[in-house]
């Protein structure tokens, strides 16, 4: 029987698996035990008949230990880099819990009465969280001053210095999770538990990433240097990572503390300034989070104007201070994370300035169950999560379930039950004040458009199973809840199959055969990340391989994030990478520099060669056997070249 083909109880297993474990290491220890007690005995006998053998011994031992005192003497007081600063970052009254703040009504980061404002609130709750002005073209001209001073210094930072930012950011983070998750969920509507997953954990990652690989990353890498027979002797080749200057982030609003961290870490570890474009959906934590890192950088002796956070209300007849910004001709690189219609406005602004861009816009991922899945259950659970994390708000979320045709009806209906007879609860978790979920959508602008693909899906065949609606909150009649919804029996042709959802809505679909999911994933405009699962590897790495995406996690769901790979999609999810050594060489001049190898070997101009050509005959001649005799690819051809080099270099 083959193993794709037994079926065994799990926890069985893994308790047979563990009494084996613990039997082999019982027996282990005491064979150890015994040939350590025989080989002391040897080694005693010998030592009480040599007593020089004792002396040596003693004296080895003490110099051993003297070694190793004064290592980590030396380490302890000259690794002060390694070292967090302590720092303190004022808490906001609408971060603390139980918070009581005015809700508005109705809901818009518009003000009425102050058209240059934006308005903050929560939007789970509607709860007022305070007014911003709109920045001008002015403030974008006097921030990237700003970070510009502060970079010139900053861009020749030892790694030291970059490493104790890093470090003391992690410390903080680790210590204040139920801040950052509060402040995170005030401004966005996602549950804490949602933060600390997609906010918290790949933020620390994507720091102990850095400060453990970083510095690889960034060293100079060694090159083969030139193959020319001639020049290979005495020529070096390496290409050195310099920062570019002041960079710029314009994220998206569905992870306001990651979407805003993670670029801030690459500039700052890259040695460059960053000017950070947050969205007016999430002013209030973005200004919170920036002022976090801002404090990092001056508890650790830095310029905090190496960091500056920029945020503006759409462009309009009146106000066009966002597009002056993607066109700024001082920013050196630009990444975007957002929708393709912005994305347009911000690829042609950069064009002015020929400024480089990475684009990522966002997916229809697909999670695909092959034949041989098993524990359909279990990946009901990753399901789940994968989908409804976030209300859905995830570039990398689950937005196509693709199954195979012998595990589709048990699928759909494990997934129905789960559905139906344990409904998802909707609400807000920030004040501990109910068990939840699912938050809300940080907008509920797009209501009418969800709805409107669950019923053009219905109207061409689909089944709506549950949801598929807005939802009126009892608690929160302002905040912006759209019910999970699970939609089966999609096919390609429907728009909902085509079109990025961004909210809590499963799509299921049948594939027949492997091919046919493979072509049912390719089939949307989309090609970011996807997952495919099944017990067969190689049926699993051959689709895989089909996938036209940038990422893909076989058995397992969107973990190449987490992995800290480089990120970022193909087609319609847009194009360059961010995240990983790809990522933080992006942010870098990939400098080519040769050099002599021996200091008494360098280039020079022949004589055949020299101004004015004396010799258009011996010139060709002579470069001609040069040519021959450098990649020549047999030894009696470049014995021939030297000599007619010889001939023609007078």
């Amino acid at each position: 029987m083959q193993v794709a083909d037994a079926h065994l109880n799990s926890e069985m297993v893994l308790q047979q698996l563990n009494n084996t474990v613990q039997e082999y290491l019982a027996d282990w220890v005491k064979k150890q035990h015994s040939l350590f007690n025989s080989q002391s005995q040897i080694v005693v006998d010998q030592l009480q008949s040599n007593p020089k053998m004792v002396v040596t011994t003693t004296a080895m031992a003490a110099l051993f230990t003297t070694y190793i005192f004064f290592k980590l003497l030396w380490n302890s007081s000259n690794d002060e880099s390694q070292k967090p600063r302590k720092f303190s970052v004022p808490i906001p009254d609408a971060a603390q819990t139980h918070w009581k703040g005015k809700r508005l009504f109705p809901t818009s980061i518009r003000d009425p009465e102050n058209p240059n404002t934006i308005q903050a609130y929560c939007p789970a709750t509607g709860q007022y969280l305070g007014k911003f002005p709109s920045k001008t073209a002015k403030d974008v001209d006097e921030m990237i001053l700003k970070a510009s001073d502060a970079q010139k210094e900053w861009t020749n930072s030892s790694m030291a210095r970059r490493l104790r930012i890093l470090i003391s950011l992690q410390n903080y983070i680790l210590e204040n999770q139920d801040l950052i998750a509060h402040v995170a969920c005030r401004d966005s509507g996602k549950t804490k538990l949602d933060a600390s997953m997609g906010e918290i954990m790949v933020t620390l990652e994507k720091l102990q990433w850095s400060i453990q690989h970083g510095e690889r990353v960034l060293t100079p890498s060694k090159r083969p240097g030139p193959t020319n027979f001639f020049m290979k002797f005495y020529k070096g080749a390496e290409v050195r990572y310099e920062p570019l200057g002041v960079v710029s982030a314009i994220v998206s609003w569905n992870y306001p503390f990651h979407n805003l961290l993670g670029p801030i870490i690459s500039a700052l570890f890259t040695g460059n300034a960053i000017v950070v474009k947050c969205s007016e959906q999430v002013v209030w934590s973005s200004e919170f989070f920036t002022g976090l890192v801002r404090r990092c950088l001056e508890a650790c002796g830095e310029d905090p104007e190496l960091v500056q956070l920029f945020y503006c209300l759409p462009p309009s007849d009146h106000d066009d201070t966002a597009n002056y910004f993607s066109a700024h001709p001082k920013l050196e690189h630009i990444t975007f994370i957002g929708s393709q219609p912005v994305a347009h406005h911000i690829l042609a602004n950069a064009a002015k300035s020929l400024t480089p861009v990475v684009v990522e816009l966002g997916g229809k991922d697909a999670f695909i169950i092959l034949d041989s899945a098993k524990n359909l259950e279990v990946l009901s659970s990753i399901i789940m999560r994968g989908t409804f994390q976030s209300a859905g708000q995830n570039c990398i979320g689950i937005e196509r379930v693709i199954v195979s045709a012998s595990n589709y009806d048990v699928l759909v209906n494990i997934l129905k039950n789960r559905m139906i007879d344990h409904p998802l609860r909707l609400g807000s978790d920030i004040d501990h004040l109910e068990e939840v979920d699912v938050g809300a959508m940080v907008s509920d602008n797009r209501f009418d458009q969800l709805e409107s693909l669950v019923k053009d899906a219905v109207s061409h065949g689909a089944r709506l199973l549950c949801g598929g609606s807005r939802y009126s909150h009892p608690n929160y009649p302002q905040g912006h809840y759209f019910l999970p919804t699970l939609l089966v029996d999609v096919t390609p042709d429907m728009k909902i199959a085509q079109e990025e959802v961004f909210g809590p809505i499963l799509v299921v679909m049948r594939a027949e055969t492997t091919e046919n999911a493979i072509e049912i994933a390719n089939s949307a405009p989309f090609g970011l990340g996807g997952s495919v699962f099944g017990s067969d590897y190689k049926e699993c790495n051959y689709v895989a391989d089909r996938l036209k995406t940038g990422s893909v996690a076989i058995n397992d769901f969107a973990t190449y994030y987490v992995c800290q790979l480089p990120f970022g999609g193909i087609h319609g999810s847009g194009f360059g990478k961010f995240g990983g050594e790809e990522g933080l060489l992006g942010l870098c001049n990939a400098k080519s520099v040769c050099y002599d190898i021996l200091p008494f070997v360098s280039t020079q101009i022949p004589k055949p060669l020299d101004y004015p050509i004396r010799s258009s005959r011996k010139a060709w001649g002579f470069i001609k056997s040069f040519i021959t005799g450098s990649y020549a690819m047999s030894t009696w051809q470049r014995i021939k070249s030297l000599y007619s080099l010889a001939r023609n270099a007078n």
